[in-house]
């Protein structure tokens, strides 16, 4: 009954529209007082939830990501692009994919992605004769990389869901092969496309053009340098190149690029500082109903009910996928990582599967979850850029999921794709 009253309880909150942070909190405090736990003890879980200093990475992360999507980065890392792959038909929409690729090496939002590179590509494509639903959906499929690529504050938060027990630094490096994995399965689609709707192919950008915009996009790709280069030379921990790489993005926006009105950096700050609240006061309300959910042994027991559907490691990691993407449509990012890694993450040590491989593939899945109705931020994003409906972008989008979950599954059935980078390079 126990069990009941806290699982029931955060699924009546959430159905009734109470936020999930707030409900995760609400349900922790029913669970406790049913089971007589002094709430007092709820409480100081929700305080030592946030209190850890690997959190410290998160804001600045998300500072550095804002501050070089607004500061011209975005139209710089989409030049680049152009040199790279828009001589080739289709183009404009392989630039979208590689620019999200390279943006994702900065920002490490999906959401900010979608912002940065959907409000230059999808204009672009639409004037030069792509539908404005095909342009939405290649800016928002195309920005799921950023949750896999380095450096993701989604991997800081599932480090921090699984007790802490899971480098950084080691999932960082894991998300490289995976998130290329997710771009060329795009780019494949992309190709395919062009080719059977006879997209055009964009004029080439000379020798002379090439070298000033790979210059000048050199400037930010510097951030992914400094964060990646920094950790695996030992020079700083991961939170240690979240605060550099915040400073750099900083002087290169300001000093470097000066797109930025230094008017408008309050108003940027006030968005990040809001953006970051909200994640910490999740993470500690989440920390409160894990506590809860370790008091009446919901991980043991969940661990014994899935190991009653099979042994399998196999048979159980394609559950465990049906199972996220289901979930995915209605759980946003980071409360699925927080809810669901304490559930799961045994399940998955049980049958021998390494934890950092797991991570990359809850990430894919949870991605894939930000871009499917009915509750898709991303797809909100994206469908507001690009000036069309969920409804339009839905009915479209069953060849990127196809594309996604091919990348999906090589994710999933080939561990080294995660593994062979932090075992070569890790700590």
């Amino acid at each position: 009954m126990s069990i009941l009253i806290l699982l029931g309880s955060l699924a009546l909150l959430c159905a009734l529209g109470v936020p999930v942070a707030y409900a995760l909190g609400l349900a922790a405090i029913f669970a406790a007082l049913w089971v007589d736990l002094p709430v007092e003890a709820v409480m100081l879980k929700i305080s030592d939830g946030a209190d850890d200093f690997a959190l410290l990475a998160v804001p600045f992360f998300v500072l550095a990501g804002a501050i070089m999507a607004e500061g011209g980065m975005a139209t710089r890392l989409v030049n680049l692009a152009k040199v790279l792959v828009g001589w080739m038909r289709g183009g404009l929409a392989l630039v979208n994919v590689l620019a999200s690729t390279f943006f994702g090496a900065i920002s490490g939002s999906s959401i900010a992605d979608t912002a940065a590179i959907g409000s230059v590509m999808i204009p672009q494509m639409v004037k030069n004769g792509y539908s404005k639903v095909f342009a939405t959906n290649v800016t928002i499929c195309g920005s799921v990389q950023a949750l896999l690529i380095p450096p993701s504050h989604n991997a800081v938060i599932y480090s921090l869901a699984a007790g802490g027990t899971i480098s950084i630094a080691s999932l960082f490096l894991a998300g490289v092969f995976p998130g290329l994995i997710f771009g060329v399965s795009l780019v494949g689609l992309v190709l395919w496309t062009a080719r059977k709707r006879g997209f055009a192919r964009e004029r080439p950008v000379s020798l002379r053009e090439s070298l000033g915009i790979a210059v000048d996009a050199l400037w930010g790709l510097g951030t992914m340098a400094i964060i990646m280069g920094g950790i695996l030379s030992g020079v700083f921990t991961a939170t240690e190149s979240a605060a550099v790489a915040c400073v750099y993005a900083f002087l290169v926006t300001m000093f470097v690029y000066r797109d930025y009105k230094w008017r408008d950096l309050p108003h940027l700050m006030h968005r990040t500082v809001k953006t970051v609240a909200m994640v910490m006061m999740l993470i500690g309300f989440s920390a409160a109903f894990a506590y809860m959910m370790a008091i009446l042994q919901i991980p043991a027991k969940a661990t014994q009910f899935f190991l009653t559907l099979t042994e399998n490691k196999y048979a159980m990691l394609l559950l465990i996928n049906v199972l996220l993407l289901a979930l995915g449509t209605f759980l946003d990012m980071a409360p699925g990582i927080l809810i669901l890694t304490p559930i799961l993450l045994p399940v998955i040590v049980k049958l021998g599967i390494d934890p950092v491989h797991f991570g990359m593939i809850l990430l894919t899945n949870l991605g894939i979850g930000l871009i499917t109705p009915p509750v898709g931020p991303t797809l909100f994003v994206g469908c507001a850029i690009g000036k069309v409906t969920m409804e339009q972008v839905s009915k479209e989008l069953w060849p990127f999921y196809g594309a996604m979950c091919f990348a999906l599954l090589l994710v999933t059935y080939v561990p080294a794709l995660s593994l062979w980078l932090p075992s070569l390079l890790g700590p």
